[in-house]
């Protein structure tokens, strides 16, 4: 197992990825006439599905990445200019295409919203989230995929909050309010994904160390 700062700064990476108060106006709009009773469920759902589908990255991305040839530090630099492209978003306070493309968009209003798809998958734990639990899972044994899961559970706990909370959150605090909280995150974000290609780069060409 890894030292706590190292947990610790998987759950600030994932809720960074995440951004929670991003999904917030797009949950609000979304689940516009529902009953409060159907909120809940919605936001439950979409929170046992980000949950299973971070879980199952960190518990089978390695193996998957072994299995097609492709080496960890290969993905730690794809998987930081992911997360990079991401932060560039959200600095700019937009989803960015990454997380949801314009035709994806428009299919959300045009169909029925179920919840898992798109808010869940691609939105929220699209390749950003994906990459991210599969890079924290390298060369770890069972103890710390354990404690990685526990990690998964506490962001996907602190999403579910979010979600529950969206009515009053979006009231209180406005577009620009989650606008700036959105954009802190991607600051933060923007450092990480920095600190992960480069941690990538010095694998894959140990002459830059």
């Amino acid at each position: 197992m890894q030292s706590w700062q190292e947990y610790l700064r998987f759950v600030v990476t994932l809720t960074a990825v995440l951004d929670p108060f991003l999904a917030v106006p797009i949950f609000v709009s979304a689940t516009a006439g529902y009953r409060a009773s159907q909120r809940k469920r919605l936001a439950r759902i979409v929170t046992i599905t980000v949950f299973l589908v971070l879980t199952g990255a960190a518990l089978f991305g390695e193996g998957l990445l072994r299995l097609l040839g492709a080496s960890l530090p290969a993905f730690q630099v794809g998987g930081g200019l992911v997360l990079l492209l991401m932060a560039l978003a959200m600095l700019n306070a937009h989803v960015g295409d990454i997380r949801q493309t314009p035709a994806e968009a428009r299919e959300m209003k045009e169909r029925e919203y179920g919840g898992v798809v798109p808010l869940a998958v691609p939105l929220l734990a699209g390749p950003g989230a994906i990459g991210t639990s599969i890079i924290a899972a390298q060369h770890g044994g069972v103890p710390h995929q354990a404690a990685l899961v526990v990690c998964i559970l506490l962001v996907s706990v602190a999403l579910w909050l979010v979600l529950h909370l969206a009515q009053g959150m979006a009231s209180r605090m406005g577009n620009t309010g989650l606008n700036i909280a959105s954009r802190l995150l991607g600051l933060l974000l923007a450092a990480i994904a920095i600190q992960t290609m480069a941690g990538g780069l010095r694998e894959l060409f140990p002459g830059l160390a």
